[in-house]
């Protein structure tokens, strides 16, 4: 009796499809480079050579992170061309906060079992994220693990890397009492709280992914699918001609947690409640799941999704050059004095 022979398919890895996958976002890698990328993907590693006569003192910034629970209302919709925006939009606006342009970035894409077409889609998503942040996408990996991950399931991380003049690091250092706090509006719930935000709709409302959410004229999918909103090139506009004191990336830990991070010892950031307009799907989820304003303040960015700390007598031509950038800002508060170990934030 000849004896079986099995094959690594047969275990679950197709290398034909993954090399299918490779050929079909080789033009969507393409679609985001920059001068300084030095070879196509495929190699074991991305080159990018940087420019350092450009600099003085560079410094490089880097940042990682993911879509988290995002990605369940991703395969309940069984959409996948935008995921890839939060991806990249959590890493870039993170850096961007310490005044870095983001120079490159690299994904990683596990699954259990790799279908090109979809996989395309994803890193179509990418590379649109990459675009609007003027990084180019040097490379990433794809993990088909069959046994780990179950059904179409698949999880992802980003790695961003930018850099910036060492003597103009944002790091907060140059708050003072006086300045003023300039909200730039998100685009929903960007890519934090929605473990919260689907047991409050799927299950405490019982609503289904098509359904449509009460107060508002979208879908359940097309509401928390909606990307974040990368703030990268409005910054780096406002870095060449304002001072900036300070930016916080509103993610998880809503305004609460995020603002504190760049405020020094001895000042208080009040913000003022009243001074934005919060989306209807923060609303929603608030009486849905009868939650109590301050987890909504701790938990969602509700509707702010960067805070820009600045000089006072800046902050009025500030919000005239956001305007011009197509930029929803808001005026929501400013830095006081604060006695150490008090509370940091202070909503009013």
């Amino acid at each position: 009796m000849e004896e079986t022979k099995i094959t690594y398919k047969d275990a679950g890895v197709d290398i034909d499809a993954g090399n299918t996958f490779v050929k079909m976002i080789k033009p969507l890698v393409k679609a985001t480079s920059r001068p300084e990328v030095l070879a196509d993907i495929g190699g074991f590693g991305g080159l990018f050579s940087l420019n350092t006569g450009k600099y003085k003192h560079p410094v490089l910034v880097s940042g990682t992170d993911g879509v988290g629970t995002k990605l369940k209302i991703a395969f309940l919709a069984d959409r996948h061309d935008t995921i890839g925006i939060d991806l990249v939009a959590m890493c870039v606006n993170d850096i961007i906060v310490q005044g870095a342009e983001p120079l490159f970035f690299l994904d990683y894409l596990a699954t259990a079992k790799l279908h090109p077409e979809k996989g395309a889609s994803i890193i179509k998503g990418v590379s649109e994220g990459c675009v609007q942040a003027g990084c180019a996408l040097i490379g990433g990996e794809t993990a088909e693990m069959p046994g780990f991950y179950t059904g179409d399931e698949y999880d992802m991380a980003g790695f961003a890397v930018g850099v910036v003049e060492r003597e103009k690091i944002i790091d907060g250092s140059s708050i003072t009492v006086g300045n003023k706090l300039i909200g730039l509006a998100s685009s929903g719930l960007h890519s934090n709280g929605y473990s919260l935000a689907r047991k409050v709709i799927l299950e405490h409302m019982g609503l289904g992914i098509n359904d449509k959410l009460p107060g508002l004229d979208k879908t359940v999918a097309d509401e928390l699918l909606t990307p974040t909103r990368i703030y990268v090139r409005s910054v780096l506009n406002l870095l060449r001609d304002f001072n900036i004191s300070g930016l916080a990336h509103i993610t998880g830990g809503g305004l609460l947690e995020n603002v504190p991070r760049v405020l020094p010892n001895g000042c208080k950031a009040v913000i003022k409640k009243d001074s934005w307009e919060i989306p209807a799907i923060f609303q929603t989820i608030r009486k849905g799941g009868n939650i109590e304003e301050n987890e909504m303040y701790r938990t969602f960015n509700c509707g702010i999704g960067m805070v820009l700390v600045v000089p006072e007598r800046e902050a009025d031509d500030i919000m005239i050059r956001l305007s011009g950038l197509n930029e929803t800002a808001y005026m929501i508060g400013e830095v006081v004095k604060c006695d150490p170990g008090k509370e940091c934030v202070e909503l009013v």
